[in-house]
Order: structure tokens, then sequence, then C-alpha cells
């Protein structure tokens, strides 16, 4: 299992926060606004000291009990208002952050969909369900919380920092004594939790990736009895994580202790101080009183820190996760391209076409090579050749899945990196050997290969050439929901519904790759009669592995070692090569594995 990999540390978590603000900047009226109301409510909490040393110094030294009732109202109305204006502040900020969560999870997805192929064959799924879920809920959280609260309680300290210095600037001095052991503290911490978190994140994308993928292959591993190696593979990537976690916990807890512990001997010591002074009578006892009500009222927003700090952090490297997908470049469309004159079919054709993954060593050797082939207007071709000689390669090259190394490849005379890719999708439709079905009803499942006015005339047409009439007997007919990757049905049946899927749209040009292989002989030859007649007007390309396959085709292209050997019938290629006599009898396949 490998993560993707992690970026250095050595970076300003601040400057990869602030790539936030395009999705925060609509809601900022109601965030500045909880921000406001926040920053009042702690400053109305630093008055109850003032209110404390007016009460102690009047009313309680002078013996008078109608005094002390107004102060105990002042304080008791000073607590209400603290508590409503943290009640707005949560208000404010619930909708409009649900707002934004809802956003940047709906710009991943469009994101993710107009990523190229040759990005997901890289990524683990489990990666990017991770970025759509953990890290987008720890963003939220970062900006209901922290994000509001750094600054909260910055300016909370400043404000108490500074009416304890006007109260008596020699026990103002001793509170102050570990601010400078704290604030090293605190970097230390952010730059060890910074590279902690980001590892603690990557481990939970493996880890979301083993159980998706044990739950999708629950069929093998029960078939084969691996359950207990799953299992095992299971429980060390979720040891290494709680590995992970626990040290987290330790930097947290260490980063608190100080926090904790240092202010705490600054204020026994401002009390012992305090004491003394009144004893000498040069401060007096509601002086003492309101200081040190001042100093407890600034244990949470100093003792948070750490805390904050922490998500932070987390929020910080679940922003760079989130942005590592973003930044990768979509596909890009091509300028318009002229249109041959006189609109002349020139059908499909490869152009001295080489491919090789994006992915691949410089010195590797291409997976096609100089590949030359021309498909006429409404002729269908069949791909023929061994395992791993490039033949799905190719057809994915069509509706530009992959883009060509080099070379190209036209529709009817117009190169398809000069068309709109809705454009080249809608004249091209494709069948895989490995059908996905998506958890949606037969019906959806089919018209996902028409345009927006196809009907019920359409997918009875479509069903008929797959002979997938078995969706009709189905309980809700093709208002039957097909379940997850369609595991309900049978292969066969998801290879049909593929092929269904393929034809429905009527495309001028159609590229099958192996679209029988699951059928049935009977089911075979019913679909090949069937398709036969869709070939008749459609320029096709087909994988074929099968004699019967082959004979759909009007012609048949070899391909070996990424290049086109031969071109001819079926009968002309038994007769004259020997490879492709080897490949269409069998006795040459595992030669080629």
């Amino acid at each position: 299992m490998t993560t993707t990999p992690a970026p250095a540390t050595q970076r300003s978590a601040v400057r990869v926060l602030l790539r936030l603000w395009p999705f925060v900047r609509p809601v900022r009226a109601r965030l500045f606004t909880a921000a406001f109301v926040a920053v009042l409510a702690s400053c109305v909490a630093l008055v109850i000291p003032l209110v404390l040393k007016w009460m102690v110094d009047g009313p309680v030294a002078g013996r008078d009990p109608a005094g002390v009732w107004l102060g105990a109202l002042y304080l008791l109305l000073l607590g209400v208002a603290e508590a409503l204006l943290f009640g707005l502040r949560r208000w404010l900020v619930a909708r409009p952050l649900s707002r934004v969560e809802a956003e940047m999870r709906a710009a991943l997805y469009r994101r993710l969909q107009r990523l190229p192929v040759a990005f997901h064959d890289r990524w683990p799924s489990g990666q990017l369900l991770s970025r759509g879920t953990t890290d987008l809920m720890l963003l939220r959280m970062f900006l209901a919380f922290p994000l509001t609260f750094l600054l909260v309680n910055g300016v909370t300290i400043l404000v108490g920092v500074i009416i304890m210095l006007v109260q008596d600037w020699s026990l103002g001095l001793v509170i102050l004594g570990p601010a400078v052991p704290v604030v090293i503290t605190c970097s230390v911490f952010e730059k060890k939790y910074a590279d902690i978190a980001r590892r603690a994140q990557d481990q939970v994308g493996d880890l979301t990736t083993v159980v998706e993928e044990s739950v999708l292959g629950i069929r093998i591993i029960k078939g084969f009895g691996r359950h207990r190696s799953q299992a095992r593979a299971f429980r060390e990537l979720s040891g290494t994580l709680r590995g992970t976690e626990l040290r987290k916990a330790r930097l947290l807890a260490a980063i608190w202790a100080v926090i904790v512990t240092l202010p705490e001997l600054a204020v026994g010591a401002a009390l012992v101080v305090g004491a003394v002074q009144v004893a000498d009578g040069r401060l007096s006892a509601g002086t003492l009183v309101a200081f040190l009500s001042t100093a407890l009222a600034l244990r949470w927003p100093i003792e948070s820190i750490g805390f904050l700090l922490a998500m932070s952090q987390e929020a910080a490297t679940a922003t760079e996760r989130y942005f590592e997908v973003m930044d990768e470049e979509p596909e890009t469309d091509g300028a318009p391209a002229p249109v041959p004159a006189g609109g002349e079919r020139d059908g499909l054709r490869f152009h001295d076409v080489r491919f090789r993954h994006p992915d691949a060593a410089p010195d590797s050797p291409p997976v096609l090579d100089g590949v030359d082939l021309h498909i006429r207007p409404g002729e269908s071709l069949a791909l023929v050749g061994a395992t791993g000689s490039g033949k799905t390669t190719l057809t994915a090259l069509v509706p530009r899945l992959y883009e060509v190394t080099s070379g190209r490849i036209t529709l009817d005379g117009t190169d398809i990196t000069a068309l709109p890719r809705e454009e080249l999708r809608s004249l091209v439709a494709v069948a895989f050997e490995e059908p996905t079905l998506f958890s949606a009803t037969v019906g959806e499942n089919v018209l996902m290969g028409a345009g927006p006015d196809a009907g019920e005339a359409d997918l009875r047409r479509a069903l008929a050439i797959a002979q997938a009439g078995f969706a009709h007997a189905l309980p809700e007919g093709t208002a039957t929901q097909v379940g997850e990757q369609g595991l309900s049905l049978s292969g066969g049946q998801r290879q049909r519904l593929a092929l269904a899927r393929a034809v429905v749209g009527r495309p001028r040009f159609l590229v099958l790759d192996d679209p029988l292989s699951a059928l049935d002989v009977h089911t075979e030859a019913a679909v090949e009669a069937a398709l036969r007649r869709v070939l008749a007007d459609t320029t096709a390309l087909i994988v074929a592995h099968r004699p019967s396959t082959v004979l759909l085709a009007d012609r048949v292209a070899l391909l070996s070692g990424g290049r086109i050997a031969a071109v001819g019938t079926h009968q002309e290629l038994l007769r004259g090569h020997a490879e492709y006599a080897q490949l269409m009898s069998g006795s040459g396949e595992d030669d080629h594995r």
C-alpha cells in the first residue's frame, strides 16, 4: 500500500490556510460578525473582575448589603450577556460553514470528474475519499472554532494583561514571566505536530482504501478464504495509525503540561506577592481579588493555545491535501478544428500513434509504437493481439481517456484533440471488458450512454440489441436498483447492460473492448446477430479474443509488440500469419502472456 508523497513540512500554516479564502469569501460578513461577537463576549467576561474589585473595596468593605446585592445583579447580567453573545456566535457560523464545506466538497467532486484517467490510475481511492470526507470535516471544525478563537483568545489575553498591568505593574510582570518559554514551546510543538498530523491523515487514507477494497472484493475474499490475511493487513495499518495518533496525543500532552504548569506557577507566585503587599497596606484587597480573577479568566485562553495550534496544524495539513487534488491539471479541450471540406467521411484513423504512460521512465519502451491504422466509414475492424500487447490502451486513446504521446487520431479527418471532449464523447461510445454499473436503476445505467432526449423506446431498443431482456423480468423492471457496482447481477448481465449503454445513443463511432467475454455461447450468438445490424451503420473498433467475435468485423488488425503487424480479413490472416493463427487456435496464448 502506497500513499501519495507528503510535501515538506517547512511551510507556513497561515499561508496554506489562506488558500481557503475563495470559499470563505461569500460568507465573510457572517464570519467577521461572529468573530466580533466572540471578542465582545470575552471582553464582557473581563469586566467581571472589575465589578468584583468594586464590590470588595466598596460595599463589602463598607458593610453595605444593598451594594453587595447590586453587585451580584451586575455579575448576573454580565454572565447572561456573555452566554447570549457566545450563543449568537454559534448561530452565526453554523449555516455559512456548512455551506463552505458543501461548496468545497462539490468543487472537489467536479475536479475529480475532470481529471484524466492517468491521475486516477495513480491515486488510491481511499486517499481521495478521505480528502472529501475527513479532511473537509477538519476544515469546517477549524473555521467554526480555532480560526475564531485564535483571534478571540489573542485579544482576550492582550486586554487581560493590560488590565492586570494597570492594576499593579509588579504583579503583572510576575504573571508575564512564563511568556517566553511558552512561546518557544509552542514554536517547537507547531513544527513537530505538522509532520505527524500529515502522516496520520495519509494513514487514514490508506486505511480507507483497505476498507473500500475489502467491501468491494468481499466475494473474492470469501471465495479464497483470505479474510484472515485481509484482517491482518487491516490490523497492521490500524496499528500504525494508532501509533501515530498516540504520538500526536503525547505531543499535545507535553505542550499542555508546559502551558498549564507555568501560568499556574505564575498565578501562585502573584498570589503570594499580592498577599504580602495587601498585608503591608500597599495594595487593596479588592485590587488583589480583581487581579487574580482576571488571571484566572485568562486560564482558558492560555491553556487552549496548544489545542488550537494542534487543530490549526491539522487544518493546514487537510488544506494541503485538498489542494493537492485541486491543483492537478484537468483535462483541457483544444481550439476548434476546421471541418473537412465537403463534410467528407474518413472514418477512424491512427497516424503514427505512440503512447507511453505519463509516469513511466523516459527510457522505458512505449506501450504503443508507431501505430498506423485506418477504419473506413461504416466498417468494423477487430483488434486482436496477445495479452499485454496494448489493445485496451489503444481503444482508450479514441475517447481521450489517455492522451497520445505522439502522433494523432482523427475522426472523419478531424484531430480528436481539436474536438471538445463533450462533443468527442458524444460521437464515440465505449464498452469495456470489465463493465462498471452505478448504484442506480437499470434504465438510468443504460441511458447514461444517450442524450437528454432519449426515452423508453431507445432503452428497449438498446436492451434488445444487447439481449438484456432479463431487465424487464427484474422485480421492478428497468426501474430496479442494481446496487453498488452491479454486484446483484451476474457478470454476463452486467456486460450486456454495459453493451446496451454503448449502443443506446446510436453513436457514429463504437469502441468495444472484448464486450462478449462473459456471455455463454447461445447468448453470445444472439448478441452478435443483433450487433451486426448496428455495426452496419457504425464505424467500430472491436477488441476480440474469440473467433466468433472476430467474425463480427469486416477486417482484422493484429497488434503485436505495440505495433500493427498485419491487417486483413480473418481468413487472410489465418492463412498468411502464424501468430494470428496461433492466437485464434489458442495454442499460442500462453506463449504471449
